[in-house]
This record gives structure tokens, C-alpha cells and sequence, in this order.
């Protein structure tokens, strides 16, 4: 029996996030599409309704996609996805949250707020529940599971008023995504870090409804073979070093990871901070609002601690997050690091 039991989903980045990661370090599991065959099973084992949820021979059962690859790494090294340079170990973090909580808003707003889209999700939904085979009686479930989701959206972030933000941006990401990897394999060179399994499996999904993957494929070419390899990644190589990634790497962070995450980030943290139920903040592209979000900004936390730590020896760091304007963001992280 494999050491290592993944339920997940097909429709569920978090999912490809963490089965790819195991298929890259070597591990031997056992891949388990979440249906009403295996929901006995699943609810057995789970504290929450969705899925990832990995089942590990030596470890409790996570349902929080970041530390199964935090613990996939501490107990399979090799081959490493953490950068031995600091700075882009603390780089590749910051990205891997911008996919988790912020390219997955974009990606949510695009399956559920487009028409076409949410239709196709909605049977792809309903036959993955049915074990792979559309139902005789398939139209009204459908039907149910896209109005399900569809009024999922505020909750998520993509409200209708925020779709002019959320649609920029990560048009905007892709095309400085797909400019970088023109040169480079992976985000921070020969082979991938956290990012790049948190941010591919966005794109994954968005590869399957019709809108984005028309304009992706249209526009993104290097993201569509990326997000291809990225199912089952091999290291090509050493990871770069920084000054090798800059040029293409920078605006990532500068044209939209300092212009949309981070502002949201830091403003859902004090949000929930001061108790706040609703977060607002005004972006370049207009003005986010939605429901404070707890996890988001535990997540957002950790990351600060870590980039602080990294920041009091990499000069390397700060020169790179001053000059993308993304390091005002952290200096409150930093100053709480130092007071404790």
C-alpha cells in the first residue's frame, strides 16, 4: 500500500498543488478523486469539507495545502524546492501566497462569473461527484452546483464589483509570467520551488475553462507548456541566482505582487488584526472590498516572519523588494520580529 493517501479533485488547484509536488520528490501515494464513492472515506478523516487531504505515514492529517509541502520537503529533500539562497527562498514564499490567496480569487471569478465558464464547471463538478460518469439526470444538479458556487463569489473575494480589479491583474501577471519563463524553466531557475506548484495550478484550472484558456493560449504560450510540465515536474538544473532571474523576475513583483496581493494582504491582516468583519482597499486598477479573511492573513504572517528573518542578513532581499515597491509591506512584520 502506498506511504501516502492524497484525496483531492481534478477542479481543485490546491489539489494539483500538492499532488504534483509528491509526484516531483519521488513519493509513492495514492491519488483519490473525492466522489460519492470515496465521501465515507473522506469524511472519516477530515475537520473540513474540501479537499486537499493527505494522509501521510508518520505525520496527522493536513488539509492545509503550504504545510504538506512543508513537511513533503522536511521528510523528502531531494529533489529540493527550496532555493539554498535565502532571498529567493523568501521570494519564492511571498509568490507561492500570491497564487494561494490572490491568482486563486482571479481564477474563481473567472470559472463562476463568466456564463460560459461556470456552465462547464458545473457538469465537470457534477460528473467528478459521480465517479467519473455524467448522470442520467444531469441537468438539474448541474444547474444547483453552478448557483452553489456562483454565490460563492463574495465570499471568495470576486464579487461583481471586483471583477475589473481581479481581471487585470491577473491578465497583467500572466504576461510578465509568460515573459519570464520565456528564459528560465521555472520561477527561480532549473527546477521549481513552492511558487511555482501554487501559481501553476491556478493557471492549470484556468486552462480548463473556455475564457481564460482561449486568451492564455492566445497570449501566454510559455505559461500553457509550463502549466503542462508543471503535472509531473523533472529539475532541469541548479536554481539561478538572483541577478540571473532580476529582469524578468522584478516585474512580477513590481507591476503586480506590490499592487494587488500585498496591499490586500497587509489590509485583510489589520482587518483582522482590529476585529474588522470587511476589508477595503484601494488598488491602481479601483477599489477591493470584501469579507476579512482569517486564514489569509495567518498565511500572510507567516511569510512576513520569514521574509523579516531573511531580511536581517540578505541585503540582497531588501535591495530586491525596495526596488519592486514591495518592502514597505513587510516593515511592520519586521519591526514586530525584532520586538519579540
Amino acid at each position: 500500500m502506498p506511504a501516502y493517501r492524497l484525496f483531492g479533485a481534478e477542479t481543485s488547484p490546491y489539489s494539483l498543488k500538492v499532488r504534483a509536488f509528491l509526484r516531483y520528490k519521488g513519493v509513492d501515494f495514492e491519488w483519490v478523486t473525492r466522489s460519492r464513492e470515496t465521501e465515507t472515506d473522506f469524511r472519516a478523516l477530515a475537520r473540513l469539507a474540501t479537499v486537499p487531504l493527505l494522509v501521510s505515514p508518520d505525520r496527522p492529517v493536513s488539509q492545509e495545502s503550504t504545510r504538506m509541502l512543508f513537511a513533503l520537503e522536511a521528510s523528502h529533500p531531494e529533489p529540493s524546492a527550496t532555493p539554498d539562497d535565502a532571498a529567493l527562498a523568501a521570494l519564492s514564499l511571498i509568490l507561492e501566497d500570491f497564487g494561494d490567496e490572490w491568482l486563486n480569487k482571479c481564477m474563481f471569478q473567472q470559472r463562476w462569473g463568466n456564463t460560459p465558464d461556470r456552465d462547464q464547471a458545473g457538469l465537470r463538478a457534477l460528473v467528478q461527484l459521480s465517479g467519473g460518469k455524467r448522470p442520467r439526470a444531469w441537468k438539474a444538479p448541474s444547474v444547483q452546483i453552478t448557483e452553489r458556487m456562483a454565490d460563492r463569489l463574495p465570499l471568495v473575494g470576486a464579487a461583481q464589483e471586483n471583477w475589473p480589479v481581479l481581471d487585470a491583474s491577473w491578465r497583467r501577471f500572466a504576461l510578465n509570467l509568460n515573459a519570464h519563463l520565456k528564459e528560465h524553466l521555472f520561477l527561480f531557475g532549473g527546477r521549481p520551488t513552492f511558487a511555482d506548484f501554487s501559481i501553476a495550478a491556478q493557471f492549470q484550472q484556468m486552462l480548463l475553462d473556455p475564457t481564460p484558456a482561449e486568451w492564455l493560449k492566445d497570449r501566454a504560450p510559455f505559461i500553457v507548456a509550463w502549466c503542462e510540465h508543471m503535472d509531473d515536474p523533472k529539475a532541469g538544473g541548479p536554481f539561478a541566482a538572483l541577478a540571473d532571474l532580476g529582469s524578468t523576475l522584478a516585474p512580477l513583483f513590481s507591476e503586480d505582487v506590490a499592487k494587488t496581493y500585498l496591499p490586500w494582504a497587509k489590509a485583510n491582516a489589520e482587518a483582522i488584526r482590529k476585529s474588522s468583519g470587511q476589508v477595503s482597499v484601494t488598488l491602481d486598477d479601483g477599489t477591493f472590498g470584501q469579507s476579512a479573511q482569517k486564514h489569509a492573513a495567518e498565511a500572510f504572517a507567516a511569510v512576513g516572519r520569514q521574509v523579516s528573518r531573511t531580511l536581517k542578513d540578505s541585503t540582497a532581499l531588501g535591495d530586491f523588494l525596495g526596488a519592486a515597491g514591495c518592502l514597505n509591506f513587510f516593515q511592520r512584520a519586521e519591526a514586530t520580529a525584532d520586538a519579540s
